[in-house]
């Protein structure tokens, strides 16, 4: 008997500052891939925005030269999958064309409208415990102080921009554009609709808006997508997108996913309590919970997973691998400066240099927050800084102090995530594209001071995931399976020697935290959060 055909997704993963296609196999082999840059635009007042007609016409390419390089046949491919970064929030006429640019999740100018809106008269942490109470109960968190959100972008299209708010048709997350492109179709999912804080999560299988919520927030239920459960077929290929991507029309295309629940899943994460962590342009740490859970004051809560009836746990601390391309791009080697040659294998050059210094960067401390902090305490107005530099501080010092200051914080993170889930991690996985780096990678097991198994192919874990959960979908696979399909390709080991280094150089990081926090609300003020 003739071996069955092997079967593909395609899947779209779009993080912050690139989209990459791969195509995955239902063995979880990444087959083949293309990638490309994607722009953030910073505006003056705490703007961030992205073009989406970027967002299309690199799916376009990348997904071409990905089919191209694979050279499958194109019945073999079952499905597509989009999975993007969230809390960014676009517009859409009737049409379904954009009326705006896109508000990235590092968009703060929806902060104020955001501050009145959960304010009242009693608070808690600057938030009227009524309307407080109101949010968590029914959606299992509350919108941000700082307007990172999805809440927060629609109030200051609002308030801000009232003649596109009026020629909104809908509010789109970018995986749900990009799908609308793909099947002409516009709907959420469960989970791509959570950074609204306007749905009842009670039920994972049963989610959608509350009317009691969209009073709250006075947003208009014709203005928001309707919504499908995480793992629904939203319809097939649209003809000329076929015929552009020489796929069969009736290629599946299924509701998209946010980044956290695909990577989950693309780390190799089933069972509850299973953690992991993910380095690229942002960080988290998460893990599958059974029920919903709420730890308000250090910004860690439940959203619904991947997996259809399951919670995961949102713990993300904002910027973490941006930080090393910040000194990359604005420090050692500035693109465009006249007499400067930005080596080729630039990050093998910033690896080498990390490992020139001793562990603790001889007191070199930098803190992460280039962008405030979200979890496990949010504080716009912090910023980043190198503390203790001296005549001595070397490029290698800066390249590893930030590379440790990423890691304390997820250290900051991890204990605060094993109080919520009533745990600890014994071990945990790590994806993304620092999880190349082996240096990297020994830093975050002595500060972590556990086990750390870095998943093959740590960079498409994202594409991975959607790619899984749609053979799950499919019935191709089976939920059980994920584990032992997604392959580690190292476990790195706590080193006992650093550990005395870091265990001191960590409470330095904190008390940085706790005393500069009153220095950069003053010197930040229109960033302060109301209660803070």
């Amino acid at each position: 008997m003739m071996p069955a055909a092997d079967r593909y997704v395609l899947a779209i993963d779009m993080g912050s500052g690139s989209l990459k296609v791969a195509l995955v196999s239902h063995r979880a082999e990444v087959i083949a891939t293309a990638e490309q840059e994607v722009h953030t635009r910073f505006l003056t007042g705490g703007g961030a925005v992205q073009d989406p007609n970027e967002w299309w016409s690199a799916v376009l390419h990348c997904a071409r030269e990905t089919l191209s390089r694979a050279h499958v046949p194109p019945e073999q491919v079952l499905a597509l999958r989009c999975t993007t970064q969230w809390a960014v929030t676009l517009p859409v006429d009737e049409q379904g064309e954009p009326l705006t640019h896109a508000l990235s999740w590092m968009d703060t100018r929806g902060g104020p409208h955001s501050r009145a809106l959960v304010s009242g008269p009693i608070e808690f942490g600057g938030y009227d415990v009524f309307k407080l109470s109101r949010w968590i109960r029914f959606t299992g968190g509350a919108p941000t102080r700082s307007g990172v959100d999805g809440l927060g972008h629609v109030l200051f299209l609002k308030y801000e921009q009232p003649d596109v708010y009026a020629r909104t048709h809908k509010l789109l997350e970018p995986m749900d554009y990009l799908n609308l492109k793909l099947t002409g179709r516009i709907a959420a999912s469960y989970g791509t609709i959570f950074p609204y804080w306007l749905t009842d999560n009670r039920d994972p299988c049963k989610i959608d808006y509350d009317p009691r919520l969209l009073r709250l927030a006075k947003i208009e239920r014709t203005k928001l997508p309707d919504l499908l459960p995480v793992d629904a077929v939203l319809g097939a290929l649209r003809p000329a997108v076929a015929e552009a991507l020489r796929l069969p029309t009736t290629t599946k295309v299924f509701t998209g996913l946010c980044d956290g629940p695909a990577a989950t899943i693309g780390a190799g994460i089933v069972d509850d309590y299973e953690g992991y962590f993910y380095i690229g342009t942002t960080s988290w740490l998460s893990c599958h919970v059974p029920k919903k859970k709420t730890d308000l004051m250090h910004s860690i809560l439940t959203m619904p997973a991947a997996l259809p009836g399951r919670y995961m746990v949102v713990a993300e601390q904002g910027m973490a691998g941006r930080c090393l391309e910040f000194l990359k791009d604005n420090l050692l080697y500035p693109p465009g400066e006249p007499g400067v040659e930005i080596p080729v294998n630039i990050y093998e050059v910033l690896n080498a240099h990390a490992t020139k210094v001793a562990a603790g960067s001889d007191g070199l401390i930098f803190t992460p927050w280039i962008n405030g902090v979200l979890a496990p305490s949010e504080e716009p107005a912090t910023r980043s800084a190198f503390f203790n530099q001296s005549a001595r501080t070397t490029r290698s010092h800066y390249v590893r102090a930030v590379m440790e200051g990423v890691a304390f914080n997820l250290r900051w993170l991890k204990r605060h995530v094993e109080k919520f889930v009533g745990r600890r991690f014994e071990h945990l996985n790590f994806i993304g594209g620092a999880a190349l780096s082996d240096v990297w990678c020994q830093i975050l097991a002595d500060i972590l001071g556990c086990p750390i198994r870095r998943v093959a192919d740590p960079r498409y874990a994202n594409a991975v995931g959607a790619a899984l959960t749609a053979f799950v979908a499919l019935g191709e696979i089976q939920v059980e399976d994920i584990p032992s399909l997604v392959k580690i390709s190292s476990v790195y080991q706590p080193d006992p020697s650093s550990r005395q280094v870091y265990d001191r150089q960590f409470a330095e990081f904190m008390a940085c935290f706790r005393r500069m926090k009153p220095i950069y609300r003053r010197l930040n003020p229109a960033l302060r959060a109301k209660g803070a």
